[in-house]
């Protein structure tokens, strides 16, 4: 606890720690159907580094960034008095309006050699955390769609996981059908050939013995 309240690093290496335990719970592979931390250059060449991308069927992607605000947060839940109450949680508020600001800005749309997403996902990996935000503010979801940027909690976030989850099984199922369809008209060929292969083999026995009767009347 001491360590997620102090450096920012620490804060987010936790987040994507969490993030990456949700996916894998949720059924999708690491480096399969997701990448942690990958690098992009974007329409300015500057290397970005988002937190997770998902792969999804047909090369499309979408993003993930995740956000750790503990400490005004903590110092909400722990405070013993109203005033520091309301001090703190405008506190949280206002880290995650920053961040939604803030990942706006990295504009994760102009980003090369990923199908652009056209919503990057902000995970809060505390319920109650992201609940009392969008309590005090109702207007953080809406502001925060208007720049492409869906908040996300752990409930919401595994149910859409899990729905990508089932998109890979269902797609695997189709590529399964497809490569069976393959080999089984592979393998009908070859049987086709072997046919006609036995069959030449036939009239080469038939000529023999036909040529071996007409010898022996002779």
């Amino acid at each position: 606890t001491n360590a997620l309240k102090g450096e920012s690093k620490t804060r987010g290496d936790w987040g994507e720690l969490q993030l990456e335990v949700l996916l894998e719970d949720s059924g999708l592979q690491k480096d399969v159907n997701f990448e942690m931390r990958p690098s992009y250059k974007d329409e300015n060449g500057k290397t970005q580094f988002p937190d997770c991308i998902i792969k999804l069927p047909d090369d499309k992607n979408f993003i993930i960034d995740s956000k750790v605000s503990l400490i005004a947060y903590d110092k909400f839940v722990n405070s013993e008095n109203d005033e520091d109450r309301i001090r703190y949680l405008k506190e949280h508020v206002d880290s995650i309006k920053s961040h939604v600001d803030n990942l706006s800005s990295k504009n994760y749309h102009s980003l090369h050699d990923i199908n652009p997403p056209d919503y990057v996902f902000m995970f809060v990996p505390m319920e109650s955390a992201m609940y009392v935000a969008l309590k005090e503010n109702t207007d953080i979801y809406r502001k925060a769609l208007e720049k492409n940027i869906i908040l996300v909690s752990l409930t919401t976030l595994i149910t859409t996981m899990r729905t990508v989850s089932f998109m890979w099984k269902q797609e695997n199922q189709k590529n399964n059908v497809l490569e069976i369809a393959r080999q089984s008209g592979a393998l009908y060929d070859k049987f086709v050939g072997f046919i006609d292969d036995l069959e030449g083999i036939g009239s080469s026995i038939d000529k023999a013995h036909k040529s071996y009767a007409d010898a022996k009347n002779k």
